[in-house]
């Protein structure tokens, strides 16, 4: 049985809001209409709004990417499970400024079920909207199937971009053509090393021998696409950076790169593995114009870690240096 700082495991996404806005009020507040919808403190007349969400368990996503020069909004759902269209629906019009709202979300059944709902009431009510589906996990779809693949960390690198240009002044159609091409142009593979739990059981979601990682697992738990004999970190960098840049051209390119920890793993092994990623990439001429090495999208206390790139071109290149606060980041 997994040990949790919790209260009650029926109260854990209210406990947590109650405590994140009490931290961060100056940054965040909780909309009227809904107390899972949350939005900026302060707004942005005329700007294209930005909104995010998905299921808790993730933290400091999603929550923690609303701020200036990222998201505007963001919808909670309980632990690995969408938020209705509800909240979704609350935060875009809280957020709408009068030039639309770009609705940001990883791509998953009941995620693409709430947000495309959310965006239909709406428009119903006199809203723009588009929406924007992130699919940067190379182990969950073949290539040339890039539309059936599940959102990870590459989310991070998506809000970052659709939140820089929305303040350049672009309109929704702009705003929604860079962040595609960031989206396109975003791959991820991940590897767990030992299972996370669910509050309400305690009990691990699946199995992994003392001795054994599997590649490509989902953040949820989802299976991977090879179960291993435990590697070294030289090991894993190098087979990370290869199954990237088997599935797109990154050689001779600059790139933003992410090393993301699951939950349980320490910056210790991050910085290694980072080191070792970097070692793989200047031997295919790959240039790291930005590098971020933390825990950014999680899987409560999963044992493991991703890497994420991102090509850079020059309007990239801005969009991903351009200045971004929220309540857990300084980009």
């Amino acid at each position: 049985m997994a040990k949790k700082l919790i209260n009650h495991p029926d109260e854990i996404i209210d406990d947590m809001l109650v405590g994140i806005l009490r931290m961060h009020g100056d940054v965040l507040r909780r909309c009227e209409d809904d107390p899972r919808a949350v939005v900026r403190t302060t707004l942005e007349p005329g700007k294209v709004g930005i909104v995010i969400g998905g299921g808790s368990g993730h933290e400091p996503a999603f929550i923690g990417y609303v701020g200036e020069g990222l998201a505007d909004g963001v919808a909670v759902g309980n632990i690995f499970a969408s938020p209705s269209p509800y909240p979704i629906l609350t935060a875009a019009k809280e957020v709408d400024q009068g030039n639309g709202v770009l609705l940001i979300y990883g791509n998953y059944s009941g995620d693409n079920m709430n947000f495309s709902m959310a965006a239909e009431l709406a428009e119903m009510d006199g809203h723009q909207v588009k929406e924007l589906v992130v699919h940067d996990d190379v182990a969950s779809a073949p290539k040339g199937e890039e539309h059936k693949r599940r959102g990870i960390a590459g989310e991070v690198f998506v809000y970052k971009v659709a939140g820089a240009k929305a303040r350049t002044g672009a309109s929704l159609d702009e705003v929604y053509a860079t962040t595609e091409k960031a989206n396109n142009w975003t791959r991820t593979i991940g590897i767990a090393l030992e299972p996370c739990s669910l509050p309400q059981t305690g009990k691990p979601i699946f199995s992994i021998g003392p001795d054994e990682m599997e590649i490509g697992m989902g953040v949820h738990g989802e299976p991977g696409i090879h179960r291993v004999k435990l590697m070294s970190a030289e090991e894993v960098a190098n087979r990370l950076v290869e199954a990237i840049c088997e599935d797109f051209d990154y050689d001779g390119s600059d790139v933003a790169v992410l090393v993301n920890g699951l939950g349980a793993t320490s910056l210790l092994e991050l910085y290694i593995l980072y080191d070792n990623m970097a070692d793989a990439l200047a031997k295919r001429n790959i240039r790291i114009h930005r590098s971020f090495v933390g825990e950014y999208i999680t899987s409560q206390e999963m044992s493991g870690c991703s890497l994420t790139m991102m090509k850079l071109d020059e309007e990239l290149k801005a969009m991903i240096d351009a200045p971004g606060k929220t309540c857990c980041f300084h980009f």
